[in-house]
């Protein structure tokens, strides 16, 4: 597909002929939407992009996409999405994954596949319980919740997915919500644009066990904050609070009274050091709005780049190798 037919691409290319099989209500529609939405004006050939799932409602999203796509084993998406990526590097890899296939069983290797700045866009569908399994606590799951694996109430704290992703030094990490539709195909396309690892929480409402879990973030104008790169972090139905730094520690401050725009933190995307990002990441109720859209993002070699550059540094230095002659070679032994 040349790329003037990509440019031509619509939404109506990236649906699949698959019923389309969530709960009626549920998130993970608008995610689907969105995200078809995106792709065509990205520029890239239907062909070249790969979406990846684990175990979960999030995972059924490669059978939605008329793409390439692999439904793979529990928390192990990222280990199939590094090969599909080292292999083939001119590839748009997509994970889609959900709080517990990614953070519970799948942590170790999200870990790294962020840590390696691997070239792939992770969207973490972020419920805060098990909705495949039918309403267990998860890895999000708020401390106390109660469940039908917590009946007393969950005694783990929480996981915060995007300080989760900046301890890793990701290059690329946001934070949107499924009922926002703008907001969210803005943060996709970021996130699509992004050379590296893409990491992306999207808090999606689970209508069956967990609704409402996001409703404060949606319906309350002092409960979210949404970054813009490069001004003041201003919040409020009449932009009347803002974020301030003091002392190495976030204030929330009410301007007027002698506390203007200019005392505020001014958010900063490429800010070298992720500590401001694991701030503002981890800011929740009932003291600090939560805040929405691109916490962190900076360039920095791909894993990909660096396995290519080696291989072809090998292969200048060595020449061409002999494949039989290879695995003969060396120290080996003969069993009698």
């Amino acid at each position: 597909m040349s790329e003037e037919r990509s440019a031509a691409l619509s939404r109506k290319d990236f649906v699949s002929d698959q019923e389309v099989r969530w709960c009626p209500g549920c998130g993970d529609y608008s995610i689907l939407a969105q995200t078809q939405k995106v792709l065509p004006s990205i520029g890239i050939p239907r062909e070249k992009y790969v979406f990846v799932s684990g175990i979960g409602c999030s995972s059924r999203f490669p059978y939605y996409m008329n793409t390439y796509g692999f439904h793979t084993i529990h928390g192990r998406a990222p280990t199939v999405a590094t090969g599909i990526k080292t292999a083939n590097p001119d590839l748009s890899v997509w994970i889609a994954t959900g709080d517990g296939d990614g953070l519970s069983i799948g942590g170790n290797h999200l870990l790294h596949t962020i840590r390696r700045n691997l070239g792939v866009k992770i969207l973490l569908f972020n419920n805060r319980i098990y909705g495949l399994t039918k309403g267990q606590y998860s890895p999000t799951s708020g401390l106390g919740k109660r469940t039908r694996s917590s009946p007393m109430g969950s005694v783990d704290y929480p996981v915060h997915p995007c300080c989760f992703a900046l301890a890793a030094e990701g290059t690329f990490v946001a934070r949107t919500i499924d009922s926002d539709t703008k907001h969210l195909a803005m943060v996709l396309e970021r996130a699509a644009r992004h050379e590296g690892t893409a990491f992306v929480e999207i808090y999606q409402n689970c209508v069956i066990f967990n609704d409402g879990a996001f409703d404060s973030v949606e319906k309350g104008d002092d409960r979210a904050v949404h970054l813009v790169d490069g001004e003041p972090i201003v919040f409020g139905a009449n932009r009347e609070k803002g974020i301030r730094r003091k002392d190495g520690a976030l204030e929330v401050v009410t301007l007027g009274n002698g506390v203007g725009e200019e005392d505020l933190l001014v958010h900063r995307e490429d800010e070298p050091d992720p500590g401001i990002a694991f701030h503002l990441a981890r800011m929740d109720a009932p003291s600090f709005p939560v805040a929405l859209g691109v916490l962190r993002s900076v360039r920095r070699p791909t894993y990909e780049e660096m396995v290519e550059e080696q291989i072809r540094r090998a292969r200048e230095e060595k020449g061409p190798v002999d494949l039989d002659a290879l695995l003969r070679g060396g120290e080996c032994w003969e069993i009698k």
